[in-house]
Parts: C-alpha cells; sequence; structure tokens
C-alpha cells in the first residue's frame, strides 16, 4: 500500500506542478491526513509509514523543480507549517517539534527530512494539495484558485488543490500581466 501512495503522490504533485504553473522557488503546502488515506476519520488514525510514503511522493517531486513544500501541522498545533529554513528566510520560528499526534504523521516526516527544517505559525504559499479536509486555505495567498487535476483522491483521502494569483485592482480600464495569471 505504501508504494501505492508514493506513486499516487507523486503523480498528484506532477499534476500540481504542471496545472499551476509553479516555478522554482514558490511554496507548496500541504495538509495530509493520513487517517483519511486509510479510510478512518480526521484525527483518529495517525499513521507514520503512509505519511512517509506520502511526504516522499510529493517531496521528491518538489525538490527536483527547486519547489519549496510546506507541511501544515494539525489542530492541536494550530496548523503551524513545517518547511526548509531557505522557504522563509525571515520569519519568526515557534519553539515545537511535531510528532504522529501532536502535529501529525505528515508534517512529523517533513520535519525528520527536511535539511534545516524550521516551524512557524504562517506562510503564504504558490499553490497547495488538501488531503483528506485538512483545511489549508489560511496558508495560501490571498486569491486561491481551484485546480481540477484529474485525480480526487490519495488512498481514501478526498483531494483538492488550489493555485493562487495576484489579485486584480484597477477596474475595467485596467490591463493585466497575462503571465502572472
Amino acid at each position: 500500500m505504501n508504494h501505492e501512495l508514493y506513486e499516487q503522490a507523486a503523480a498528484v504533485t506532477r499534476a500540481l506542478v504542471e496545472k499551476a504553473g509553479l516555478r522554482k522557488g514558490q511554496i507548496v503546502v500541504v495538509g495530509c491526513s493520513t487517517s483519511e488515506i486509510c479510510g478512518s476519520r480526521i484525527g483518529t488514525d495517525s499513521r507514520p509509514e503512509a505519511a512517509e510514503a506520502v511526504f516522499r511522493g510529493i517531496y521528491e517531486v518538489l525538490q527536483a523543480r527547486g519547489i519549496y513544500l510546506a507541511a501544515q501541522c494539525c489542530e492541536h498545533l494550530n496548523r503551524a507549517i513545517v518547511t526548509e529554513a531557505g522557504a522563509v528566510p525571515f520569519a519568526e520560528a515557534v519553539n515545537v517539534v511535531p510528532q504522529p499526534k501532536a502535529g501529525g504523521s505528515f508534517a512529523t516526516a517533513a520535519y525528520a527530512a527536511f535539511e534545516n527544517p524550521v516551524v512557524v505559525e504562517h506562510i503564504r504559499a504558490d499553490a497547495g494539495l488538501d488531503i483528506g479536509g485538512t483545511l489549508i486555505g489560511m496558508h495560501l495567498k490571498e486569491v486561491a484558485v481551484p485546480l481540477r487535476l484529474g485525480i480526487d483522491r490519495l488512498g481514501e483521502a478526498l483531494l483538492l488543490a488550489a493555485r493562487t494569483r495576484p489579485k486584480f485592482i484597477g477596474g475595467i480600464r485596467a490591463r493585466y500581466n497575462e503571465e502572472l495569471l
């Protein structure tokens, strides 16, 4: 099962990168319930092995393209973010190390795998994956656009994806930079 989860996560991430038009240096936030992936209710059945497989599938695709991964912790850590220090060089770190039942298995896997992990309270990501109803919206830039990836589940968990775009300002007479859309 873990190899299937790895493959699914990698495929979903490749689709996200392509459809969102992500570039080197951008940030993808991922909220992930391994309970939901394995068919249980969110927060009831943490699975570190499943988290590691999903994390690897996502991280390898993003890392190869120079895109940062931001792993959202669970509600017990107020949905704090685990990421590489290089993604948030001026952010104020908080003093916590996620654990499977206090932060979540996915965030725990990220913290263990990152070369220079840091936990922060907030981030403004360019795109995101919500795996199992984890509510990542608070960590996306202000104008989020839903994406249809052609894949709507990872394991048993519902999968939602989003990208962001700059705000439109200036009214009907304004001209917009199509490259930013």
